[in-house]
């Protein structure tokens, strides 16, 4: 029956806040770090140390040089050489399946811009700062400002 039961609470005197945690920003630097790829751990064939497959190769630089690389300890890079084995065994052999697991794992470090937003980690990129305009020597800065000179 309508008019029955408590007031509705007033929204401002709330207990819980819900205050977001802060977003940690991280500034590349293109220092790699980390250790290599182990060799003689993917075994051998006729003799010969089975090599890292390049997309590994490539995979695993991107993440020694990435600017969440300078957060990672001992514990995240072991972790990444257990996930670089799987991704190898991705490239080299055609085992799709672990894509998803690679993909969870990687997740854990902020592969992706939505990993990073989940993960409240911010990489700041100097080259995308907001940069002044170039001035040419004349002092002119925009068209504006050329047209308003040259019609005096």
């Amino acid at each position: 029956m309508a008019g029955r039961g408590p007031a509705p609470k007033d929204p401002s005197k709330r207990r819980r806040r819900n205050a977001s945690e802060p977003e940690t920003t991280i500034v590349p630097d293109d220092e790699l770090r980390g250790p290599e790829l182990p060799a003689g751990v993917l075994g051998e064939e006729d003799g010969v140390d089975v090599k890292w497959h390049p997309m590994t190769q490539l995979w695993w630089d991107s993440w020694r040089s990435s600017a969440q690389a300078q957060t990672f300890v001992q514990t995240d890079w072991l972790f990444l050489i257990d996930t670089a084995l799987m991704h190898h065994t991705m490239w080299a052999k055609g085992r799709w399946e672990f894509a998803s697991e690679v993909r969870l794992r990687a997740a854990k470090f902020g592969a992706t811009p939505e990993d990073r937003a989940r993960l409240k980690l911010k990489v700041d990129d100097p080259v995308n700062a907001p940069q002044k305009p170039a001035q040419r020597p004349d002092g002119v800065t925009d068209i504006n400002s050329r047209r308003a000179r040259l019609t005096g």
